[in-house]
């Protein structure tokens, strides 16, 4: 995820300083991924550096203001505009502990894998209820959130079969065919 851009992408709708930009980002996205608040500003502190926001000055309470440049709404809408690469896939914790565990003597693959299963069929459960319970009262407002819960129900389901197929690959390990 590119804190860089999404900052940028709410800078476009009205000045702001780091604590909104923060919330504004949690609300928009349901919470999904939280922002730590020292991340936001030495964003911020980059982005001002490289010229795509400014400093405003500051509100009444000290907070100081943050704006986007024409140089920043530029870069905003090459982001948008861009898909996502997938040159890189992003690492994934558990395929690194499942592929490291299975060349170890003494791991035992199987246990974390239904670990794992159990935590994601969990995760699942929540993210479809509060998908649910969302959509059962949705609001425009609330779109932006069903997508990221949407996001997030599919790449569970996606782990869970996953981890299904592991664990058929261990047990084809443990018989060989004959």
């Amino acid at each position: 995820m590119s804190i860089r851009h999404s900052l940028l992408a709410l800078l476009q709708d009205r000045p702001r300083y780091g604590y909104q930009l923060r919330a504004e980002f949690e609300d928009r996205t349901g919470s999904s991924w939280p922002l730590n608040i020292g991340q936001v500003y030495t964003t911020l502190d980059r982005l001002e550096r490289d010229g795509l926001v400014r400093k405003e000055g500051a509100d009444g309470e000290g907070h100081v203001i943050y704006s986007i440049t024409e140089a920043g709404l530029a870069e905003a809408g090459g982001w948008f505009a861009s898909p996502v690469a997938r040159t890189n896939p992003p690492r994934n914790e558990l395929a690194i502990k499942l592929a490291l565990g299975l060349t170890i003597p003494g791991v035992d693959v199987g246990a974390i894998i239904q670990a794992q299963r159990s935590v994601s069929v969990r995760a699942l459960q929540d993210y479809t209820k509060s998908r649910r319970d969302m959509s059962a009262r949705q609001r425009p407002a609330d779109t932006a959130r069903l997508l990221v819960l949407d996001s997030l129900v599919f790449q569970t389901e996606a782990e869970v079969r996953w981890l299904d197929l592991c664990e058929a690959r261990l047990m084809q390990l443990a018989n060989p065919p004959r």
